[in-house]
């Protein structure tokens, strides 16, 4: 199953079950972007739009923190949490160093490159934020 069809999966469940959380959370994530662009929400379309959503969540919170409410930054939490969860598991720093090092050798020390080729050999399976930290440090 792909993870497309497991989040409509899950839609229709939290429907059921009358949950307007998670079901608003994952429609916001995925349905909307379906609509809009009317394209085949493929594996390859449906993890950085993830990655992108949680993105704009742990941004919110960070808003929201600074303007104290922690009601609301409580909420974009929750919602981080229910979206990691469709994301394949993330490399621990260690495989995450080792993989951009490899990355590294194949690139040269030009951190464009090394970005570019990262994102499309880890994908989702770390943020883009701790790639760029880690290949500054490596390259540094």
């Amino acid at each position: 199953m792909s993870i497309r069809e497991q989040i409509l999966a899950d839609i229709k469940e939290a429907m059921k079950a009358k949950d307007e959380f998670k079901r608003d959370t994952l429609n916001a994530a995925l349905k909307q972007v379906e609509v809009d662009q009317r394209i085949e929400m493929t594996d390859d379309v449906v993890l950085p739009l993830l990655q992108k959503e949680i993105k704009k969540r742990a941004d919110s919170v960070e808003l929201y923190l600074k303007g104290e409410r922690g009601d609301l930054a409580k909420k974009e939490q929750g919602e981080i949490e229910l979206i990691k969860a469709y994301l394949p598991a993330q490399l621990s720093d260690e495989e995450l160093k080792a993989k951009i090092e490899a990355i590294i050798q194949k690139t040269g020390k030009n951190l464009g490159a090394v970005m570019k080729m990262a994102k499309d050999e880890i994908g989702a399976s770390a943020e883009a934020k701790r790639i760029s930290m880690i290949a500054k440090e490596l390259l540094s």
